[in-house]
């Protein structure tokens, strides 16, 4: 499996989401913003957290305009896979591949801590490696990880099964407890918490690695 990491001014958690997917066994490739086309050949393109563009204007407003997302859109219109994490679940609603929004938390805070995370659906590439019921610890750090959606949306939502991951403490106002969505066709996947930091036990837990090597089997044997 290829995977792509797309580099914004501002991210952060590039090389972890790299390290993340090398370990369960992919390819990859960083992406500059700036560039016009993903590599050939890329199977999953990840986007990673930061604060993309400084946040200014709104959190993934600039970085959703970037050249390169254009690539980003019209692979994941093709069929592609595509991983947002933190700001980039942020960019991921900015450019439209998944609806609602992203608020500023509910109690107007910046949260950094491990939470507890319900697995809503094991129907996807992403989450096959959970059992819808598992309860997972993830790492959560943002000021705008309160997904907002209006109630048509949210019941689409739950009616599809593309609620992947819900809060089991909600810790920003999130409609529903919403920490993770998927796209009509499953192959989009946006969360505010980063499994990328819960894939090595030398960093706390790894409650994040069967995300990657589900993806990266099932991306494998396509």
């Amino acid at each position: 499996m290829r995977a792509a990491v797309v580099v914004f001014p501002g991210s952060n958690c590039d090389r972890d989401l790299a390290v993340a997917f090398e370990a369960a066994g992919a390819e990859v490739e960083m992406v500059w913003h700036k560039d016009v086309a993903l590599p050939e050949g890329v199977d999953v393109v990840g986007i990673p957290g930061g604060f993309s563009y400084g946040d200014y204007l709104r959190c993934g407003a600039i970085a959703a305009q970037s050249p390169i997302v254009k690539s980003v859109k019209a692979h994941a219109e093709r069929g592609g896979y595509v991983l947002g994490i933190c700001n980039g679940f942020q960019v991921l609603t900015e450019t439209g591949l998944l609806p609602g929004a992203l608020l500023r938390n509910a109690g107007l805070k910046y949260i950094c801590k491990t939470v507890k995370l319900r697995v809503e659906t094991s129907n996807s590439a992403f989450t096959a490696g959970y059992n819808a019921g598992d309860v997972i610890s993830i790492p959560i750090a943002h000021h705008d990880g309160n997904y907002f959606a209006d109630n048509d949306i949210v019941a689409q939502l739950q009616d599809e099964d593309r609620v992947a991951f819900t809060y089991t403490e909600n810790p920003n106002g999130a409609r529903a407890d919403i920490a993770g969505i998927l796209s009509p066709n499953r192959r989009v996947l946006g969360m505010m918490p980063h499994p990328e930091r819960a894939a090595d036990a030398g960093h706390g837990g790894t409650d994040g690695v069967a995300l990657f090597r589900a993806l990266t089997g099932a991306l494998t044997a396509a």
